[in-house]
């Protein structure tokens, strides 16, 4: 029997809409017996969107590989780097490309990245469908907390999609006609995710997501409150429907209805950020136990992408892709000898002075390799050690080509992990209350208040002295404190810098507008939907 399952063509051709059909096995369940009753549904409409958090090929998940949302938000920054090492890390120019903006329409992983990301909405969508339409089999009650969840994880995805292209089609229903669709101004948008996450909120669980128990790895009500708390403290950027013209909205005129009050941007991002401290989020007192192994009990984690080698697909690339051949291979596995530090990341650290940061040697190896107290050896014989200062775009040649540069030990090393490390139990962290806490700092200061004890709480848990809240030094914390965490091209934004000049990275011609603060739009999926047009800035 030919079942028929629709799937909307923006997974293949990224906002152009269609169906296609599939020849499914014989033991696949018909539609019918898939939403045949209210477990049933919430399993197949709502529970089965979760799959896409995290993934394990490149340009899907929102962390854990490579390729995709996270390394358009690190590569690009001050933050991290891969060097070209020889043969090694040229890549047709991609890693360069992106440390340098010099991505194009045509970037493939570009055009990757915006299909999961879409494919995920679209699925979203197909779930609100099949929610309404099995909606007899369902009490009321249900019925709205099922659409809660669902449009609670579209809205998360939009965010992304908000965040690095601007200006996006907003699509809420499954079998719109491509010709229906549109492109939104980037503050439509922002104005939808926002306003999405404020309607579902009354509905969502409001336990914690990243303990494992019936929330476990679910868009909960505090994760809704960190993404509201974000979109606030972006408010600026993302109110901005002409960023290359040099001027920006202030974030004390742009306003939020909150539970009834007008609030400003800042007002509300500390609401938010306070409805998480009641929610009882707390620093951890280790700062090592938020990517410990067993990290399901963070006080501190808010959102992760849940892995267990037994159960999940889900990959973790990055200390993989960052370790040197012989450092993977004193674990029993391999791996790529890549990403790294910067300079400007490591000075930032106080990398050897008596200033350096105590979080340095959480997150990055440095100098020689020991593991299982044995010095980790070249295939020369010398001992394998780090140059964190030795760190060049292009190190062919260099005798570092190999060994420059300080690499990411962020998240403890499941020594059980499979596929090369690739495969730990450590869930990946995406939301954590440390951030909270310096967005709190951030969007007091940004309102003539005084962000000090938040941004010193922060600090005081890494067993940093104290220093005053400005804008400076908490961008600077946020670097310290977030590093490897995903947020560095968002903040440079929010602070006027990433299209600025910065570590090894000149400024290209024509950045000076800001045009690359916001990604093309794939040439591929221009060509697919007419109505579309590109950002500013870039060709097409």
């Amino acid at each position: 029997m030919k079942r028929i399952y629709y799937i909307s063509a923006l997974i293949l051709m990224a906002v152009s809409f269609a169906s296609c059909l599939d020849q499914d096995p014989k033991d696949q369940l018909t539609e019918e017996e898939m939403y045949d009753n209210a477990t049933n549904i919430y399993v197949n409409a709502v529970a089965t969107l979760y799959n896409y958090i995290g993934g394990s090929a490149e340009s899907e998940g929102l962390q854990g590989t490579g390729r995709g949302v996270y390394d358009y938000n690190t590569l690009t920054t001050d933050e991290v780097i891969i060097p070209v090492r020889g043969g090694d890390w040229y890549d047709g120019g991609f890693w360069t490309n992106l440390y340098l903006h010099q991505w194009t329409e045509n970037d493939a992983s570009l055009y990757n990245t915006w299909t999961y990301l879409y494919k995920v909405v679209m699925l979203a969508n197909k779930s609100l469908a099949m929610i309404d339409k099995y909606d007899y089999r369902l009490t009321e009650q249900q019925k709205l907390v099922n659409n809660a969840e669902v449009r609670a994880v579209r809205a998360m995805f939009y965010f992304y999609i908000m965040d690095m292209f601007g200006r996006v089609p907003v699509v809420t229903s499954y079998d719109t006609p491509h010709t229906e669709v549109r492109q939104s101004g980037r503050s439509e948008v922002f104005r939808f995710i926002f306003e999405e996450l404020q309607s579902v909120l009354p509905y969502l669980p409001t336990g914690k997501s990243n303990k494992e128990g019936n929330n476990y790895g679910r868009v909960t009500a505090p994760v809704a409150y960190f993404l509201l708390a974000k979109l606030a403290l972006n408010a600026e950027a993302y109110s901005d429907d002409n960023w290359i013209d040099g001027i920006r909205p202030d974030g004390r005129n742009i306003f939020f209805e909150v539970d009834g009050n007008r609030k400003n941007a800042w007002e509300t991002c500390i609401y938010y950020c306070n409805k998480l401290a009641e929610s009882g989020y707390t620093l951890e007192s280790s700062y090592a136990a938020n990517f410990a192994v067993n990290n399901e009990n963070s006080s501190e984690n808010i959102f992760t992408i849940p892995m267990d080698k037994n159960l999940y697909s889900n990959q973790f690339d990055y200390f993989f892709r960052s370790i040197h051949y012989n450092h993977g291979g004193a674990y029993g596995w391999a791996s790529e000898n890549g990403p790294c530090a910067t300079l400007s990341t490591v000075k930032t650290f106080g990398y050897g002075t008596a200033q350096e940061d105590t979080r340095f040697a959480l997150n990055f190896w440095v100098g020689k390799v020991v593991v299982d107290g044995k010095d980790v050896v070249l295939d020369n014989g010398t001992t394998l050690e780090y140059m964190p200062l030795e760190v060049k775009l292009d190190l062919t040649g260099s005798p570092y080509e190999k060994t420059a540069g300080a690499r990411m030990a962020k998240y403890e090393v499941d020594r059980t992990a499979y596929s090369d490390g690739r495969l730990p139990n450590n869930d990946i962290v995406l939301y954590r209350y440390a951030d909270v806490l310096l967005m709190k700092s951030e969007a007091k200061t940004r309102n003539g208040e005084d962000g000090t004890s938040e941004l010193n709480e922060v600090r005081s848990r890494a067993g940093m002295s104290g220093r005053a809240a400005t804008l400076e030094n908490i961008l600077e914390e946020r670097l310290l404190e977030l590093v490897w965490e995903g947020w560095r091209r968002q903040d440079l934004i929010r602070f006027g810098k990433f299209h600025q000049s910065y570590d090894l990275r000149q400024r290209i011609s024509g950045e000076e507008n800001g045009y690359t603060t916001v990604f093309p739009i794939p040439k591929r999926t221009l060509d697919l939907n007419k109505n579309l047009t590109q950002n500013p800035g870039y060709h097409s």
